[in-house]
C-alpha cells in the first residue's frame, strides 16, 4: 500500500518528538490505514472531496460522534506532517468540518458513596491505596498503573517530606499532583508491605521493582484491567452498582468534589492534566443539576407538595 511508509514515518515522528505513548500510536494507526483503506491506499494524495466523503463513511458506518472526531483529529496531524515534510503544498483537512461529539455529563459518585468505597477496602492496603490515589490525586488508571517508586514524594524515614507525586500524563507532558493526608496515609501503609508482594524469580522481579504496584506479569505492574477488576468487586462489597465504578468514576469524584468545595476550574484543570478547559467544563454541569436540585428542595419559595 502506497500510504505505508509514509504512515510508518508519522508514527516514528509522533513517537520520537512529540512522546505519543504506545496506546496513542497504536490509534493513530488504525485511524490512518482506516481513511487510507477508503481513498484506495492513496491517503496521502486524497482531495478534501475525497476526505469528505471518508467522514460521510464513517457517519454511516454508525460511529459515534467521538470516534469520527477522533480519526479526523488523527488524519489532520498526518497532512500537518506531509506539509512540514514538503510531501504536500497543501492541507485537504483545512476546510472540514467535523462532527462535534456531545459531551455527557459524568454520573458521579457522591461523597457519601466514596467513603463506603474507602471503607470497604477494610484490611486490603493495596487496594486502599490505589482508591486513595485515584480519588485523592484524579489519576487516569494508565497513569496509576505504571507509577513509578522514583516519582513518589520524597521520604525521611517513615516521614514524607514533600507530598506531590510526579505524573507524566498524554503526550508525554509532566505534571505534579499533590497528596492529601489520606492518600499519604494509604500510601505509607501499602509502601511497608509492598516488597511482600514482589515476584519471585530474578526475571520477574527485574521487571516488577520500580513500580509501586508491582505484578508478575509481562509489563511489571497492576494492570489497567484488573485495576478495573478490583474496583468492581470493591462495588459489590460497598453496595454500589459495579458498572457505576471504575478507575474514571473516581477521577470524576474528585474534580466534582474539588469544585464543589470551592477550587477554581483553571486550578482543577491543572491538576487533571487536561490540555483543554473544555474538557474540564463538563463538571459544571454536574454541579448545575445539583444546585438546581437544592434550589427545589431548599429555596423558601419552592414549591412543596
Amino acid at each position: 500500500m502506497a500510504d505505508r511508509a509514509r504512515i510508518e514515518a508519522f508514527l516514528e515522528m509522533m513517537s520520537a518528538e512529540r512522546g505519543a505513548a504506545a496506546n496513542t500510536l497504536d490509534a493513530y494507526a488504525r485511524d490512518l490505514m482506516d481513511a487510507s483503506e477508503f481513498c484506495g491506499g492513496r491517503l496521502a494524495d486524497a482531495s478534501g472531496r475525497d476526505l469528505s466523503g471518508w467522514l460521510a463513511d464513517l457517519s454511516a458506518r454508525g460511529l459515534a460522534p467521538s470516534s469520527q472526531a477522533r480519526k479526523l483529529s488523527a488524519v489532520r496531524r498526518f497532512f500537518r506532517f506531509l506539509f512540514e515534510e514538503g510531501d504536500r503544498k497543501d492541507d485537504p483537512t483545512s476546510k472540514l468540518d467535523g462532527p462535534k461529539p456531545a459531551r455527557d455529563v459524568p454520573d458521579v459518585l457522591s461523597r457519601d458513596e466514596m467513603k463506603g468505597l474507602i471503607e470497604a477496602c477494610a484490611d486490603d492496603l493495596r487496594l486502599k491505596a490505589l482508591v486513595e490515589l485515584l480519588y485523592g490525586a484524579g489519576l487516569r488508571a494508565s497513569e496509576l498503573v505504571s507509577l513509578t517508586l522514583g516519582s513518589l514524594p520524597r521520604r525521611k524515614g517513615s516521614r514524607w517530606v514533600t507530598r506531590d507525586i510526579i505524573i507524566r500524563g498524554k503526550g508525554g507532558k509532566e505534571r505534579l499532583c499533590p497528596l492529601g493526608k489520606p492518600a499519604l496515609a494509604a500510601l505509607s501503609d501499602w509502601l511497608a508491605v509492598r516488597e511482600e508482594h514482589l515476584p519471585e524469580g530474578s526475571l520477574a522481579r527485574g521487571r516488577a521493582e520500580n513500580f509501586v504496584f508491582p505484578s508478575r506479569g509481562k509489563a511489571g505492574h497492576l494492570t489497567r484491567r484488573r485495576l478495573g477488576q478490583l474496583l468492581e468487586d470493591l462495588a459489590g462489597t460497598a453496595g454500589i452498582r459495579p458498572d457505576r465504578v471504575h478507575p474514571h468514576a473516581l477521577r470524576h469524584a474528585y474534580a466534582t468534589h474539588l469544585l464543589m468545595g470551592g477550587a477554581d476550574l483553571r486550578s482543577v484543570q491543572t491538576l487533571l492534566g487536561h490540555a483543554d478547559i473544555a474538557t474540564t467544563q463538563i463538571y459544571t454541569h454536574v454541579l448545575t443539576d445539583e444546585l438546581a436540585e437544592l434550589l427545589e428542595t431548599a429555596h423558601p419559595l419552592a414549591r412543596r407538595s
